[in-house]
């Protein structure tokens, strides 16, 4: 089956499995990340427009002149092909999130912890240790996953927001954190040829370049209750900033160790990371197979966090 057609395929089976929904009004959220002739590709799928297409904000320019990097809403229907033809484009500057600053200053620090001390480790529950593995900066291995690094990479990115470190662990797991930091399982790296390791890094990578960490963050506060006001209000005014900072900061850094996405940020991870895999050229039709021999691995247990655990959807 031809590429393109596989990304039509994996879209219309993982948002459309009723052929009815097909034809309801759906609603698209992420970023304008390549121009394709007549198509835009927003949230990892290929939207059209026609005369009928409302434009709004940014967009009131023309389809054409959407800029990418743009935050993007689109409200259409999908076509037979898989296409998404929009009656409503709206496009915005991609600006700063509430907290994301606190967010990749807290990732920027365990990022430089885990360098000097030379090895992943993460803390858990009872305040122990656990050592995860050495961390390589160079090496082979590095050099490969930054190949496909710089081949997967929308050129509205800066690719060097992206640092490449390899974890010499057996395990089969990869992650990115709000950063641009990547870690990739040695065990990983040995199973996989570079088509799979495009769509695992691809999946990463689109927790970082659609701010999931962020973005769930804030969803988390306030499905809790919670919000910046009303932690602060909880603290003396002193020293409150510092400590919701604090809170922020720790809660940020194991959801991006532990891969705790909500559903809907993994799905759009599987979709944007496909994506990513096939712009820069490497083969999508490894991907389910390579879903079931993860699923092989590690059974439908799904106990060890990795690329495709967590929380992704396993419907």
């Amino acid at each position: 089956m031809p590429r393109s057609l596989v990304i039509a395929a994996f879209v219309l089976l993982s948002l459309t499995p009723d052929l009815a929904l097909a034809q309801k009004t759906q609603t698209f959220h992420g970023y304008a990340e390549w121009h394709r002739g007549d198509v835009l590709i927003v949230d990892g799928q290929q939207i059209r427009a026609n005369g009928g297409t409302a434009l709004k904000g940014a967009a009131r320019g023309g389809f054409e002149s959407i800029e990418l990097g743009s935050e993007v809403t689109v409200k259409g229907t999908r076509l037979g092909d898989g296409t998404i033809l929009a009656r409503e484009i709206e496009a915005k500057p991609n600006g700063v999130g509430m907290f994301e600053s606190t967010i990749v200053n807290e990732c920027d620090s365990q990022e430089q912890q885990w360098l000097r001390d030379g090895e992943v480790t993460e803390e858990d529950g009872d305040g122990s240790v656990t050592r995860v593995g050495r961390v390589h900066e160079t090496g082979a291995q590095v050099d490969r996953v930054n190949r496909i690094v710089d081949r997967i990479t929308p050129s509205y990115v800066d690719r060097s927001r992206f640092r490449v470190y390899v974890v010499d662990s057996k395990e089969w797991n990869a992650m990115a954190m709000a950063n641009g930091s990547i870690w990739v399982f040695r065990g990983l790296l040995d199973a996989m040829d570079d088509d799979e390791m495009a769509l695992v890094v691809g999946h990463e990578m689109a927790h970082v370049t659609h701010e999931h960490l962020n973005r769930d963050f804030k969803k988390g506060l306030w499905v809790q209750g919670l919000s910046l006001a009303a932690l602060l209000a909880a603290e003396t005014i002193d020293n409150g900033k510092a400590r919701v900072a604090t809170q922020i900061a720790s809660m940020a850094t194991a959801m991006a160790f532990e891969n705790h996405f909500s559903r809907e940020s993994e799905e759009q991870a599987d979709r944007v990371g496909l994506r990513y895999a096939y712009e820069g050229g490497y083969d999508p039709n490894k991907a389910p197979r390579l879903w079931e021999r993860f699923r092989e691995k590690y059974g439908d247990d799904m106990r060890v966090l990795n690329f495709f655990f967590g929380s992704h959807p396993r419907e």
